[in-house]
């Protein structure tokens, strides 16, 4: 099915207008980031434009335990508690899977947080009536709130523990396989004049004896004829700057 309204065709256009309109006087650079390589239109993929085309693999442990570093670098960890552990059980996981682990874990603890919370008041309330009957005094109150420990004042190793057991990778063996596949075509679509070389490179190159400089230069003249063919004789065609 396709787009029936042209939106697609209208932002690719003007993407392409307005990448065109740089030059070289606008520090402005261009960074796209796609889990579809293979859905990207070619137009877009030209030199001038998008032209470099570079395959991030999935996170290795390194990269993993770093990435945990950066998302928890504001967060209070309970003492001990290894993220090496957890890069390495998180094999095949991204950065979004681990950034969810991340927020799972603090959801636990939030919650956690909210009913340490609610069972302090209620018991804190339940003592009040007890000793004062039902009348109960709001500046005690609002005083015993000030005092009211931090029941959970890090994330524990318990959150991640119950993160980790939602936790999934969401890019499956397949998808990894794919990707792997395109970076391997698009290897392999780069350099297709890999071998040029200038005519003096390789006639000096192939001097050691006369019989490779011979064969060589009956390569330079097949080379010659070839590229006489491929683009005509220069004295029969008009010189396109003149």
């Amino acid at each position: 099915m396709g787009d029936a309204g042209g939106a697609s065709d209208r932002v690719v256009n003007q993407l392409l207008t307005e990448m065109d309109g740089m030059n070289s006087k606008k520090n402005v650079f261009i960074i796209g980031a796609t889990n579809r390589p293979d859905q990207i239109d070619p137009a877009i993929l030209r030199p001038g434009r998008l032209d470099q085309l570079i395959y991030v693999p999935l996170p290795d442990e390194a990269g993993r335990l770093s990435i945990l570093q950066a998302q928890l670098r504001k967060t209070p960890l309970e003492p001990g508690l290894d993220l090496n552990l957890i890069a390495k059980a998180a094999n095949g996981f991204s950065g979004a899977d681990l950034s969810y682990i991340v927020q799972r874990a603090a959801k636990f603890a939030i919650k956690e947080s909210i009913e340490a919370n609610v069972r302090y008041d209620q018991e804190k309330e339940d003592k009040v009536k007890t000793e004062n009957g039902e009348d109960i005094d709001m500046d005690v109150k609002e005083t015993e709130d000030e005092d009211k420990p931090d029941f959970v004042p890090y994330i524990t190793h318990a959150h991640f523990e119950e993160a980790m057991k939602t936790a999934k990778r969401s890019v499956s063996a397949a998808e990894l396989r794919r990707y792997e596949a395109y970076a391997q075509q698009l290897q392999a679509s780069r350099g297709q004049l890999s071998n040029f070389r200038f005519e003096g490179g390789a006639s000096g190159a192939a001097g050691g004896s006369s019989t490779s400089g011979t064969q060589s230069a009956a390569n330079d003249g097949a080379n010659t004829e070839s590229a006489g063919a491929a683009f005509g004789n220069g004295e029969e065609e008009d010189d396109l700057y003149s």
